[in-house]
């Protein structure tokens, strides 16, 4: 029951891979996403496209006092809004 093919499988295993799928696991990982998925400025959620639409659309983010943008919490959660 010893058969030369049966004994070089594990090994045809391990080099296709080495040959193979390595190279490209690599190429999928530096050659990722490049661009954007979203364009930053489309709105999110129908909420948003609701809110442009009656001109009551509060941004995301605004910047602190050292011009660092954080989330626009207060202006968003207000009853005003």
């Amino acid at each position: 029951m010893n058969h030369p093919r049966l004994n070089r499988l594990p090994h045809s295993g391990s080099r296709l891979a080495r040959r193979y799928v390595m190279p490209l696991l690599v190429l999928a990982t530096f050659g990722g996403c490049q661009q954007l998925l979203f364009d930053p400025d489309d709105p999110r959620t129908q909420f948003e496209v609701h809110d442009r639409m009656r001109q009551r659309y509060i941004p995301l983010e605004e910047q602190d006092v050292f011009g660092q943008p954080q989330p626009a919490l207060r202006a968003r959660l207000s009853p005003d809004a």
